[in-house]
């Protein structure tokens, strides 16, 4: 006897299927996106992850680094208005580059401090609410919505691993979610 086809086919990504609020989507999916570049890296020797990948220019650790500031500007600078250091004093340089005394687990551990800490900045917000002032924004007419925030981090890391796709290829074949 055949079986029926299962009603819910399991999704390949993001939040359970029957997740329609807003807030809960775009939440469940940052968090998708942020497993899915620690997945990423997973299994790369230390020097496969530290190597600046031809022809990216950059290593996938420096890209997890870079992605640690991107959520400190974002979430606890922008939308919190936090006083905290918001960009490296080295620039890009710095953000995207990990120093040769800082090891894996280091790295790993500060873009999750990270992601902790911006998950509380955000934990009882609404879409709606408006970034604080005396952060990145002074000003209220150019201060977004915490929607919009989280939009934008939506779509930074969406394209961010797709390029830790490229790169792991790049690096040993590996392909996949």
């Amino acid at each position: 006897m055949q079986q029926p086809p299962d009603p819910v086919p399991a999704l390949l990504d993001g939040p359970p299927v029957q997740t329609s609020d807003a807030q809960d989507l775009l939440l469940g999916y940052l968090e998708w996106y942020r497993e899915t570049t620690l997945r990423k890296i997973a299994g790369l020797s230390d020097a496969q992850v530290r190597a600046p990948v031809v022809p990216l220019g950059w290593s996938p650790l420096g890209l997890v680094q870079h992605l640690g500031w991107v959520e400190r500007r974002w979430l606890r600078w922008g939308f919190a208005a936090e006083q905290v250091v918001a960009y490296p004093p080295g620039g890009d340089d710095e953000e995207w580059t990990v120093a040769a005394d800082v090891t894996v687990p280091q790295v790993i551990a500060a873009y999750e401090a990270e992601v902790g800490t911006a998950n509380s900045a955000v934990g009882a917000a609404a879409l709606s609410d408006k970034a604080r002032l005396g952060g990145r924004f002074t000003a209220p007419g150019p201060a977004p919505s915490l929607g919009r925030i989280l939009f934008h981090l939506l779509q930074e890391y969406a394209r961010h691993a797709g390029h830790l796709d490229i790169a792991r290829e790049l690096i040993d074949g590996a392909t996949g979610e």
